[in-house]
């Protein structure tokens, strides 16, 4: 018997053909001589390849602990996403903690509208490449969509926002306030994800803040004494960023700082955690704290850690999630020998698409791959210049809230007409009134209260 040779096929709707013309060519000549040979259904391929598909992606495990002592701490686990409906390739997770403060209700709101409101500012239709290119930016549209809604409702909490999807390899990072996310990897290098958006260790911020109009100190008690954080005047919250806070003027914005990054297939863990943790453990301790434990295990780990050291001082939440190959069921130990694993960083600000076209490995164990951060407060910087309209109805559609309106009753992110001129030329993108009045509020150009109002 002679061995079976390979014939690789190209399928359409109709049929089933193969890839190269030799055997294209064999084929022709043995239903000349007669000979029938069974064409491959179109549906037996696609299972294949799902299935190569599925053996490709990592296996998520994760585990939550948490302790309240106000119940202001809220948290998000969704590991059944698809970014094309009823398409199980498609599948992504979501992980989430939302840290609410003068009361749960923004945090309640954000956890129930936050990926909705993220997931309609991506295009339909898109492939999983350009998915993850136009996922940093409509994280800044979900995250400013969500906190004007919960604004006009006319509550006064707020709440700080970590929030983690994962595509594969491919992990995106949105945050804002002082809540945290660590990337620990098999290489022992522990990486953080976010930015922590308190006043008082973050001179960038309280810049932005005075430039807008708002005022940084600390408490005043009696005889002059200033005492505590430094804190945003009026309202005195200790943040720079967070969804709601109506109270304390549109300086305090809810931009979210952002970071993607690509796992080799050692894979990694996700230690994510309110600042009930922090507070109390460093990112290295949390890490080392929990290494070789379940991920389950691990999250009650972090949480009993920092009970014990200072015991329950605050809502303390954590969530650890591990990826890994899906031949592997959990963590192993982290090597003793300290290995440099994580790579050069490839750019701060452009998401790289040309890095992908540049096929970079990543061979060492625990290598980590930087395809884009930005954090930027101005909105203009964070949207891009493109213009989305509705090519049936001619209508522009905001890039903030998604909303269809005729040109002449939105404006532009700069202020500009939507008639071009060499004077005025259009700069985009288009945003509806309500969007406008926010992103003037934030910028100072404007007086904060009501600014959302409809």
């Amino acid at each position: 018997m002679h061995p079976t040779k390979m014939i690789n096929f190209v399928c359409d709707e109709q049929d089933c053909v193969p890839a190269n013309a030799e055997a294209w060519t064999k084929m022709s000549v043995s239903k000349a001589s007669g000979t029938k040979h069974p064409l491959v259904p179109l549906a037996t391929l696609i299972g294949n390849e799902l299935r190569s598909e599925k053996v490709e992606k990592p296996l998520i495990k994760y585990g939550q602990a948490a302790l309240a002592k106000k119940g202001e701490d809220y948290f998000l686990i969704k590991t059944d996403c698809q970014r094309v409906p009823g398409d199980p390739s498609s599948a992504f997770s979501v992980f989430g903690i939302f840290d609410g403060h003068n009361g749960n209700s923004a945090a309640i709101y954000t956890k129930e509208h936050l990926l909705d409101n993220v997931v309609s500012a991506i295009p339909q239709g898109a492939s999983r490449d350009e998915w993850l290119q136009a996922l940093p930016r409509a994280l800044v549209a979900g995250f400013v969509k969500t906190d004007i809604e919960f604004q006009q409702k006319g509550e006064t909490s707020g709440t700080t926002v970590t929030f983690v999807l994962i595509d594969g390899w491919t992990i995106t990072v949105a945050s804002v306030g002082d809540s945290r996310c660590i990337l620990d990897t098999q290489g022992g290098v522990v990486s953080l994800l976010t930015v922590d958006h308190r006043l008082e260790e973050n001179v960038e911020e309280r810049e932005r803040i005075t430039a807008s109009g708002g005022e940084v100190g600390r408490l005043n008690v009696f005889g002059g004494n200033e005492v505590g954080p430094l804190r945003c005047w009026p309202g005195g919250l200790c943040l720079s960023r967070s969804i709601g806070d109506t109270d304390v003027g549109e300086f305090i914005v809810p931009i979210p700082h952002v970071k993607q990054v690509k796992l080799s297939d050692a894979g990694g863990r996700l230690i994510i955690a309110s600042d009930g943790i922090w507070d109390i453990l460093s990112s290295d301790m949390a890490a080392k704290a929990c290494r070789g434990l379940s991920a389950e295990l691990a999250a009650k780990l972090v949480v009993k850690e920092a009970l014990r050291t200072k015991g329950l001082k605050d809502d303390t939440t954590c969530v650890v999630v591990d990826i890994v190959p899906s031949d592997h069921l959990a963590l192993a130990p982290t090597p003793t020998k300290k290995q440099n694993a994580f790579t050069s960083f490839l750019s701060r600000k452009n998401h790289t698409a040309a890095n992908n076209k540049n096929g970079n490995k990543l061979s060492a164990v625990g290598a980590v791959e930087e395809l884009f951060e930005e954090g930027s407060a101005v909105l203009a910087d964070r949207l891009g210049k493109d213009l989305l309209s509705n090519t049936e109805t001619g209508l522009l559609k905001c890039a903030v809230c998604q909303t269809d309106e005729f040109p002449g009753e939105g404006l532009s992110s700069n202020g500009g007409s939507i008639i071009s001129s060499a004077s005025n030329r259009w700069e985009g993108p288009f945003l509806c009134t309500i969007c406008k009045k926010k992103k003037d509020a934030m910028e100072g150009k404007r007086p904060s209260k009501g600014s959302v109002t409809t």
